[in-house]
């Protein structure tokens, strides 16, 4: 009977606290929060850049070469590159000059005469480019006599630049393509 009655106790315990009102507590706090501080960036290096090189920019303009350059730069990857180009055109007035001033007339027409327009002007004027040491009327007489030889001579200098037209362009293609 005693283990009746306490348990009986025990539950009347425990169905009281569950039935029981809920204690509430109401606080109110104030409070400031203040904060001071600085901040400071430093930077030691600079951002990336790809700089191209700067050729033929020199004082010297007896040489006969083109410089050309260029760069890109991403946020990531920056690239540069510069080249130079030798002016055929440019040798061919030198070399001509440098013979007439050693007295060589007819080796600087001679050389001249290795460009098409030059070529193609002296016979309209009636004064044909020399043909193997022969000069004026001897040399028309030639190069009428052997225009295989003629073709031969100017054909092999457009072959060679149209070659080097394809090569450049080719290689301007795939850098274009590159950077996409």
């Amino acid at each position: 009977m005693f283990r009746v009655l306490v348990a009986s106790a025990i539950m009347s315990i425990f169905i009281s606290s569950v039935y029981a009102e809920p204690i509430v507590t109401e606080s109110t706090t104030d409070s400031t929060i203040t904060t001071n501080g600085s901040m400071e960036t430093t930077i030691k290096s600079p951002p990336p850049s790809a700089i191209s090189p700067q050729l033929g920019a020199n004082s010297n303009s007896d040489l006969c070469t083109i410089g050309v350059a260029g760069a890109v730069q991403t946020q990531i990857l920056g690239i540069s590159a510069g080249t130079t180009f030798t002016e055929d055109n440019c040798l061919r007035l030198k070399n001509a000059k440098t013979l007439y001033d050693m007295g060589m007339k007819v080796a600087a027409v001679s050389v001249m005469c290795q460009d098409d327009n030059v070529f193609d002007a002296m016979m309209m004027a009636g004064t044909p480019c020399p043909y193997e040491g022969m000069i004026g009327e001897a040399a028309k007489i030639g190069w009428e006599s052997h225009k295989e030889t003629q073709k031969e001579k100017h054909g092999a200098e457009n072959k060679s630049n149209v070659k080097d037209t394809a090569t450049y362009g080719g290689l301007g293609i795939l850098a274009f393509l590159l950077f996409l």
